[in-house]
């Protein structure tokens, strides 16, 4: 097993308040991230990292995720051109989640970057309705009216 990067995890309340950068990763190595955007707040996606991932994102101040649906290593915006910038890494309480602010940056995209692989700037562009709504009815509501890019002329194929 190879030797983390990071700091082992001290006891609970140096962990939880302490200095110590000390992330805790699943049972499967990955972390979650939460990216949103640094100027709106705007919440761009979720993703995964690995130790690798983080370790990248921290190095180069570039987002790197963990692809979960390839099993690979994935540079966001290595592709689309559509790279993230990191402003701010944070870690929550128990350090078993980050949350990266970051500039998105679109070499594909009309007005700016986005961070969904179907050309949205969100990968929430679509609302879920509650109160009153039948679950067996349910009907998503988009919030983002179009795409910043289409898809396949940045992937070259249907996403």
């Amino acid at each position: 097993m190879t030797p983390s990067k990071f700091a082992d995890r001290p006891d609970k309340n140096r962990l939880e308040t302490g200095t110590t950068f000390s992330p805790k990763f699943d049972k499967d190595g990955l972390l979650p991230a939460i990216a949103t955007d640094a100027s709106s707040g705007d919440v761009l996606m979720l993703a995964y990292m690995n130790e690798q991932a983080l370790a990248l994102s921290i190095e180069t101040g570039i987002a790197h995720y963990w692809s979960r649906s390839r099993n690979q290593l994935w540079k966001k915006g290595e592709t689309s051109g559509n790279m993230q910038r990191i402003v701010e890494l944070r870690t929550d309480c128990d350090q078993d989640a980050v949350w990266i602010s970051v500039e998105q940056q679109g070499a594909h995209s009309k007005g700016g970057g986005a961070a969904c692989h179907v050309g949205y700037k969100s990968c929430f562009f679509r609302a879920v309705p509650t109160g009153n709504a039948p679950t067996h009815e349910l009907q998503l509501e988009f919030k983002e009216q179009a795409p910043l890019f289409d898809p396949r002329d940045v992937y070259g194929k249907k996403s």
